[in-house]
């Protein structure tokens, strides 16, 4: 299979490098302008974050529809298109020649095929710097970014310099810088031979001194994976043969806590079904997580707020380079019917305890049947209609909060849902972050319990970082503020960025690599979505067999 591909791609360049040198003495701008036409009038991919019809117009235009790759560019391109992966994006390179099968048998009977293969690497390189720029696929945050490949593409051949249209076009993040170079960690690793571990029984997790078979495969796999050194592998300190060791526990126990775990040193099933899952997919998680990070919108320049999902956790940024200065966890929304969303907002406001106004959601699904069981439930709980402030409701109150002309609110105090500060970011989905009374929470692995919103451990600490440099909050301000008291909003000078994304591997600055469970089942909607891309692109650009191996080196 290797060979194969490794020929197919030698054949393409061949082909392309003979057409490169066929137009720079034979112009064919007659030729290239209909193929940009015709471009024009293909059926937009409605799922595509991106509309490349009108591309070869725009490139081609510029220079008289003249052709545009000589030898040294095509080859250049080749060895780009052929190292795509390297981004987790699939390789281009085999797919020029099936753009040009495409564009010659639309663009009619024609003397040679030169013309239809410089336009063809034309469009492939403008997908790929497309795809880098912005994903292969449409999501929340592709509206936020512009994608322009051809002006990269023009100065790029101008400039004889793609790699730097290819290292501009891709996302400016450390993340995902540190996620390319861990998914070619993990495809190393991938190939390498790995003993099964041995499954655990049901029952009890074992603990450490625990009699266990499995214990040198496990020793093994932990190696692998970077868990326990090397050279505890078969001297792993305090153990006797078939013994789960205190040195084991100790890197399950790392692992736990790479994996979002329950980070307790005991090997229970799930930890076993972690320490099981094929290196092969944990390389397509590092695939799908790079794609995700090509949706985010440009970071650079100024500070920002980032919430990982599957993580559950929050993240403080001065700039998109820099380590950040806060790490909090946090609780996210369930992950079966109160999902919290992925989107980019804007913080606007601070505010010090404050009212919880229950969205119509919660009102009718959990506040009005409460009530209608106990009139007293809104006393219980520190609740009032918004407005008059009543805590009694009759028959009339009742009926106007079923049809929404009033609203029920919750007082400040100890029993408030949103704690004792409320970080807002107006948005049409009613999604904030804010502190909670349930505190226990935080410690759990998996922390998907809210409404929706987004429960932040460390409060105090991020409001340090949002007022930071705001005249007159000082660290002895902000927690003044945050004793109980009056509601006092603050707005802020200078909005921030706030991105909840989702991806099921990281990388943190310290290089450890992180794998936290697909919470929302988000991977297998994303590969299915790529499946049909390409299966969309690949029948676009696939005419008949016949005339293709008209066209075989």
């Amino acid at each position: 299979m290797l060979r194969e591909r490794a020929w197919g791609r030698r054949g393409v360049l061949a082909v392309l490098l003979l057409a490169a040198q066929w137009a720079w003495c034979q112009p064919a701008p007659e030729r290239i302008r209909l193929l940009a036409h015709n471009a024009t009038q293909d059926t937009p991919d409605p799922s595509a974050p991106y509309d490349e019809r009108d591309w070869l117009s725009r490139f081609y235009s510029e220079r008289g529809y003249t052709s545009a790759w000589t030898a040294a560019t095509t080859a250049q391109a080749l060895d780009l298109l052929g190292r795509a992966s390297e981004h987790g994006l699939p390789v281009s390179a085999d797919d020029v020649r099936l753009v040009a099968v495409r564009m010659h048998a639309n663009g009619g009977a024609t003397v040679d095929d030169a013309p239809d293969q410089d336009a063809a690497l034309t469009l492939v390189m403008l997908r790929y710097l497309a795809d880098l720029q912005v994903g292969q696929v449409r999501s929340a945050f592709a509206p936020a970014r512009t994608v322009d490949p051809v002006t990269l593409l023009g100065i790029a051949l101008r400039n004889q310099d793609l790699a730097g249209a290819v290292d501009a076009a891709a996302p400016h993040l450390a993340l995902y810088g540190r996620l390319k170079a861990l998914l070619a960690t993990y495809r190393t690793l991938a190939l390498a031979p790995a003993a099964p571990l041995a499954t655990v029984a049901s029952g009890a997790a074992l603990s450490p001194g625990a009699a266990y078979a499995g214990a040198p495969a496990l020793a093994a796999r932990l190696a692998l994976l970077g868990d326990l050194a090397p050279a505890l592998v078969d001297a792993p300190g305090d153990t006797q043969p078939g013994i789960y060791s205190a040195t084991l526990a100790l890197a399950v126990t790392r692992f736990q806590e790479r994996h979002g775990l329950p980070a307790d040193g005991k090997l229970g099933r799930q930890t076993v079904a972690a320490l099981n899952v094929p290196l092969a997919a944990r390389v397509r998680q590092i695939e799908l997580s790079l794609e995700r990070l090509r949706w985010l919108p440009d970071l650079s320049g100024a500070p920002f707020i980032a919430i990982n999902l599957p993580s559950f956790r929050l993240w403080a940024f001065t700039n998109v380079d820099a380590a950040p200065l806060l790490a909090s966890r946090v609780i996210v929304g369930k992950s079966v019917r109160t999902q919290t969303p992925l989107f980019t907002g804007t913080l606007r406001y601070i505010e010090f305890n404050p009212y919880w106004n229950v969205p119509p959601s919660i009102l009718r699904s959990e506040i009005l049947p409460a009530l209608l069981r106990d009139p007293n439930y809104l006393v219980k709980n520190d609740m009032e209609v918004a407005g008059s402030g009543a805590q009694k409701v009759d028959a009339a109150t009742l009926a106007a909060l079923r049809a929404g002309t009033l609203r029920v609110r919750q007082r400040p105090g100890p029993r408030n849902a949103l704690g004792n500060i409320e970080f807002g970011l107006p948005n049409a989905m009613n999604i904030y972050l804010h502190s909670t009374p349930a505190r226990t929470l935080f410690a759990r692995a998996r922390r998907d319990f809210s409404h929706g919103c987004i429960r932040v451990e460390d409060t105090e600490a991020l409001a340090n970082f949002v007022l930071g440099g705001q005249q007159g909050w000082t660290s002895a301000a902000v927690a003044a503020a945050l004793a109980p008291g009056q509601s006092r909003t603050v707005a802020l000078k200078a909005t921030m960025p706030v991105i909840i994304f989702y991806t099921t591997a990281m990388v943190d600055h310290d290089g450890q690599a992180m794998f936290p469970d697909d919470v929302y089942g988000f991977d297998a909607a994303l590969e299915r979505s790529l499946e049909e891309r390409n299966a969309r692109r690949k029948r676009a650009s696939t005419q008949t067999s016949a005339r293709m191996q008209t066209m075989l080196p």
